[in-house]
């Protein structure tokens, strides 16, 4: 194999860098109005912290699902942005749209029947009275989430993603202070706890959606793209290919997001401290988990490019600055998460008992910080050449198969309670990064040939 000079690393990772860094910033936006309502809501108390982790995790794996099947476009557009054909891709843009609202009402249906069958989950009985409304107010806004993805993943993909972290940035901020105000009851209004912090979160999504519409709409640089959608009809070829590259990605997304979803449910069999204290840790995970992802949007932006261009060399020379960049990461945010071990519980949450759990789970997030960055870039990267069918079978295999079966058998058979469940992830990870390695290695020296 011939070796990559440096200087070839250095341009692939500063470009990568300049696209994924406003993703990052955007996307650290939301994790950041995650954080706030987790500090707000256990500061509100302990029992709306349990509740919010239960519907947390249940919702955002349904987003997560639907965010993946938004994913169709990119290679879309990394195909069209390359040989210069805008006109097509406002017309791609069109039929996202359409396809995203269709996959958000089946996600709908589903949440819904899981809303009138919840006790069947076998929550805390003293938590069901705070679930069900945040649970309602969380779902009604799945729609709003998935319509602003088509515009997310059309604007990072012409690259113009400093858009998306501005109209991102503003709508949490305004999320942040929502909850402020209608969790604690300021300026005359009722002191809501937990729904207030659902029905914050419901208005800002639906002010990130109208603004990027706004600017779409608005932007004179737009003008070819708007031409685009509007005189490009709905289109049953448009539709297959969206639904053939979109599904694969949604169920891939889904089966790691329905892993922790059912670790989850089997924390809450263990009581209201555990299922606390895994939101703390998942909140915090969640911060190195979205500046993983920003990196592989980038990844799979600048494959799809180069595949449009039938440059399989500067495939591969992307995707090995996207692992480097990923170790590097990956590796800094250990050793801060390290420092701060014994004392980060104590920032979401006054009861001693829920932060001596979290510091028990730290270390296991930093176990698992290593693989995790590695398997979203090669999975992103494989997204990029629109290789989505192996990537959901190879999460299939790593989550389903060897993840969920161990972390129950690691806490349940073994006795090791909630730091078993949590060994499910680095377990999982590790997986799939030899799984997805094997294949990038496999289709990017077959192509090249």
């Amino acid at each position: 194999m011939r070796s990559i000079k440096r200087t070839e690393y250095i341009y692939h990772i500063k470009s990568l860098l300049l696209l994924g860094l406003p993703i990052i910033i955007g996307q650290l936006g939301n994790i950041i109005t995650g954080l706030a309502d987790t500090v707000m809501v256990g500061q509100h108390s302990t029992e709306e912290l349990a509740a919010a982790s239960f519907v947390n995790n249940v919702i955002n794996a349904f987003i997560i699902l639907g965010t993946g099947f938004s994913f169709n476009y990119t290679p879309i557009i990394g195909e069209n942005i390359a040989v210069n054909k805008r006109i097509a891709i406002g017309g791609w843009l069109k039929n996202s749209l359409m396809a995203n609202f269709t996959t958000t009402i089946s996600i709908l249906i589903v949440l819904l029947l899981i809303y009138t069958n919840i006790e069947l989950l076998k929550q805390p009985d003293e938590l069901m009275p705070l679930i069900k409304p945040y649970y309602i107010v969380l779902m009604c806004s799945v729609l709003f989430v998935m319509l602003a993805n088509s515009f997310r993943q059309f604007v990072e993909g012409i690259m113009d993603a400093s858009i998306s972290m501005w109209i991102l940035t503003i709508g949490n901020a305004m999320n942040i202070a929502g909850n402020y105000i209608l969790i604690y009851g300021k300026f005359g209004l009722p002191e809501l706890g937990l729904l207030g912090a659902g029905i914050s979160t419901l208005l800002s999504r639906i002010i990130m959606l109208l603004l990027f519409i706004a600017v779409f709409v608005k932007q004179k640089k737009y003008l070819p793209f708007r031409k685009g959608f509007l005189v490009t009809p709905f289109r049953k070829a448009y539709w297959k290919r969206l639904n053939l590259i979109g599904w694969p990605i949604a169920f891939q997304q889904g089966i790691e997001a329905a892993t922790f979803c059912i670790t989850t449910i089997m924390i809450g069999w263990l009581g209201g401290m555990e299922l606390a204290a895994h939101q703390v840790a998942i909140a915090i995970s969640t911060v190195s988990f979205t500046i993983y992802l920003g990196l592989g949007s980038a990844v799979a932006i600048r494959t799809s490019m180069f595949k449009g261009l039938q440059d399989w060399e500067k495939v591969r020379h992307v995707t090995a600055a996207g692992v480097i960049l990923a170790i590097i990461t990956s590796i800094t945010l250990s050793i801060i998460l390290l420092c701060c071990c014994d004392t980060i519980g104590n920032l979401f949450t006054d009861d001693e008992s829920v932060s001596e759990i979290v510091a028990i789970l730290i270390p296991i997030l930093i176990a698992y910080q290593f693989g995790d960055s590695i398997q979203i870039v090669l999975a992103n990267a494989l997204r990029g050449l629109s290789d989505v069918t192996s990537i959901m079978i190879i999460s299939f295999i790593s989550y389903f198969i060897v993840a969920i079966p161990s972390g129950y058998s690691i806490a349940f058979f073994l006795g090791k309670g909630i730091a078993g469940i949590w060994m499910s992830y680095p377990i999982g990870f590790t997986c799939a990064v030899l799984l997805l390695g094997y294949r990038a290695f496999h289709i990017m020296n077959f192509k090249r040939k």
